[in-house]
């Protein structure tokens, strides 16, 4: 299988990066026109890894075809999603992958600036990033001159405040510029009207770190990675109850089950899987008998749930799945920004419910009003936040309805939350 991703640089130098190929893709990129580079992203068929999927090559074409000047190029490190690290990885181990992909994205847009937007608890890959920036600077792939082409591309850290909603677009860009992170009301979008009103590329760490494959490799080979339908590879990170979690570069379409089973080594001490989360806590669960989906944007969604950020979470036998649902909601409802009410006041609500649910006070009705609040909250908002948290609530009432018909009956069966004592009721003999 070919790696591009996770190739670990021995002590993030960049001299080895460069033996392993490093910054050819740039020099190959600033040898060709903007419009080639963004037309060969295209053909890769290239799809943004934060999440949406949204194609990386029309999303380019839409800020190229922007008159306004300048533009800029903002990378998407905030991470924030539970169940999700991958960028993380990349960061850790290849820093000049995700500097390169910047540079040909700065060239591909004629963006002269780009902006790493990171998680503010990733303190340590602030220092990662900043000491692969310097050594960037220091061999010409960044700054006024780069690789003696003439153009001009610098790449600046900015930290956040560990705000969860920032890793929605345009709620980074307002904090970039200074504000408090909340999300835009959309159009205009940020290719049109981003940061400081000039078009804007928002790309996701895992996203812009294909980029040198692609442009070094040629879009040909890409595309015969992985799903015809969605190339190229995938990093999977998969935490839980497996035996050897962590995170796994893997072609697009690689099934669930392979990805459990053989990569993270099965469900830990020979116990069952009851309920695996294909793609971050945003995304809704999935029981046993759809694992063997193949983990691509499309086929996840025929599925009722979506790849996200391609975050696997699993579950054992033992697992409450009321208790998962009330944690879920405590985070979206600590995280909302506040700003629609649906969002504000309807996270609460679900939160408010799963716990009397959990902690044997459940009221019959419960289900259907569960069920009425996330409906209503979804579409309903500025942003995904709440449309996430309504649709993990649906996923878990559809695959696991009876649970929590139990849990309102007699009570949860599961026993103490270690985590979390004062959630738990327990039954009276």
């Amino acid at each position: 299988m070919t790696r591009y991703l996770l190739d670990v640089v021995e002590n993030r130098s960049i001299g080895e990066y460069e033996r392993a190929g490093g910054y050819q893709g740039l020099g190959k990129a600033l040898s060709m026109e903007p419009g080639q580079v963004i037309e060969e992203v295209k053909k890769s068929g290239l799809r943004g890894r934060g999440g949406a999927g949204f194609p990386t090559g029309m999303k380019w074409m839409f800020a190229a075809g922007d008159p306004k000047s300048p533009k800029y190029i903002a990378c998407n490190a905030d991470e924030g999603e539970p169940g999700t690290f991958k960028d993380k990885a990349i960061l850790d181990e290849n820093p000049h992958l995700l500097i390169e992909g910047m540079a040909i994205a700065g060239h591909a847009l004629k963006a002269e600036l780009g902006y790493i937007y990171l998680r503010g608890e990733y303190l340590k890959e602030k220092d990662i990033l900043e000491t692969a920036i310097s050594q960037a600077r220091a061999s010409g792939y960044l700054g006024e001159n780069i690789m003696g082409s003439g153009k001009r591309f610098d790449v600046h850290v900015h930290l956040g405040a560990g705000a969860y909603i920032c890793g929605e677009e345009t709620a980074l860009i307002d904090s970039l510029e200074g504000k408090r992170g909340q999300p835009r009301l959309k159009p205009p979008f940020p290719v049109n009207s981003g940061l400081w009103g000039s078009p804007t590329i928002v790309n996701n760490v895992e996203t812009l770190a294909n980029l040198p494959f692609i442009v070094r490799e040629g879009a040909g080979r890409y595309v015969r990675i992985g799903d015809p339908g969605c190339p190229g590879n995938k990093l999977f990170p998969v935490s839980g109850h497996v035996e050897r979690p962590g995170v796994y570069e893997l072609p697009m379409g690689t099934t669930l089950r392979e990805i459990i089973y053989e990569h993270a080594g099965g469900i830990k001490n020979g116990k069952t899987l009851k309920a695996v989360i294909p793609g971050g806590i945003s995304a809704p669960v999935l029981p046993p008998g759809l694992i063997d989906c193949p983990m691509d944007f499309v086929s996840v969604q025929k599925q009722g749930s979506m790849l996200g950020s391609g975050g696997v979470m699993v579950f054992d036998e033992d697992t409450c799945i009321v208790r998962v649902a009330h944690r879920a909601l405590e985070f979206f409802e600590r995280e909302s920004c506040g700003k629609c009410t649906p969002c504000r006041e309807g996270t609460g609500w679900l939160r408010g419910i799963l716990e009397r649910i959990e902690t044997r006070q459940g009221r019959e009705g419960d289900i259907r009003l569960l069920e009425d609040v996330s409906k209503n909250i979804t579409g309903n908002t500025f942003c995904p936040l709440g449309d996430g948290a309504a649709a993990a609530v649906l996923g878990f009432l559809m695959h696991f309805r009876e649970e929590f018909a139990e849990h309102i009956k007699n009570g949860c069966p599961f026993g103490p939350d270690d985590l979390n004592p004062y959630h738990y009721n327990p039954v009276q003999p």
